[in-house]
């Protein structure tokens, strides 16, 4: 008997599987999710989730960057870079607000603490292509002079988010559309050119 190619997934049965992982995320959280009611919902055989993913955390991994659509990973560029960075910075604040969502991130990214092969999947699927929208939309605005031509644009994304991140993550103090203006200006003075 051959051993099934993990790699000739049936299209169909992906989508319903994904189809379920989101809604059931939604109606039970993370912590009450199981592969087993992933397949049930799915109409499919646990082992073909196992075979496909190995389990409920690359599952839902997968609904999640299913879900981010091409244009999600883009940040406008409207000449403004305050005002493009304030609505992505607001764009993150409401996503980690919203509790459903939120308490998805977090068991996500805890999991990441402890499966390094998932780590590396979720930052360079579902984290990388949104941090370099920011790194392209930095790097414009360097090229037109806003900010300093010798600023690490990595560095620059981390200044931006990390105290963000920070905040969810240990639940200092309140996510606000204040506190995220604040972080972008705060963000865009180090960056800025010296007088």
């Amino acid at each position: 008997m051959s051993t099934p190619d993990p790699t000739r997934r049936n299209e169909r049965s992906r989508r319903a599987i994904l189809e379920a992982t989101r809604a059931l995320l939604a109606e039970t959280g993370y912590a009450e999710l199981t592969v087993g009611a992933i397949a049930a919902r799915a109409g499919v055989g646990k082992q073909t989730i196992y075979r496909w993913w190995g389990g409920k955390g690359a599952v839902v991994l997968d609904a999640m960057v299913d879900s981010v659509t091409e244009d999600g990973a883009r940040l406008p560029d409207t000449g403004n870079l305050r005002a493009d960075l304030c609505l992505v910075m607001r764009a993150t604040v409401a996503e980690f607000a919203d509790p459903a969502l939120s308490e998805t991130t977090r068991a996500i990214t805890v999991e990441t603490l402890l499966n390094e092969e998932l780590a590396g999947h979720v930052r360079d699927r579902l984290l990388r292509p949104q941090l370099d929208a920011v790194k392209d939309r930095l790097r414009a605005a360097q090229d037109a002079g806003e900010l300093r031509d010798d600023f690490d644009l990595d560095q620059g994304v981390e200044l931006i988010f990390g105290p963000l991140y920070h905040r969810w993550m240990l639940r200092t103090g309140p996510l606000t559309d204040d506190y995220a203006d604040n972080l972008v200006d705060l963000a865009i003075t180090g960056m800025a050119d010296r007088a």
